[in-house]
């Protein structure tokens, strides 16, 4: 994986499955202490970056299903 931010696609562009398996591969590399300081420091800024993505698209789902659920429920009444 790059960190160069040119050649990374941007959060908004990937899909959920997407920013979910770069965030696993970062956290995999973190892991491994073969980095330098600073390679560290910009692949755990993406992934912080990535998880603050991935929550809010997870948060808007809920809200989505919450709202389908609610009218599902009025349906039923």
């Amino acid at each position: 994986m790059s960190t160069t931010a040119n050649q990374t696609p941007s959060i908004e562009e990937l899909s959920f499955k997407e920013a979910q398996d770069e965030l696993e591969q970062i956290v995999r590399t973190l892991e491994s202490g073969t980095l330098e300081l600073e390679e560290s420091l910009t692949l755990y800024e993406r992934g912080v970056a990535l998880l603050r993505s991935l929550k809010t698209r997870l948060e808007t789902a809920e809200q989505k299903i919450e709202v389908l659920m609610g009218e599902l429920e009025g349906e039923t009444e």
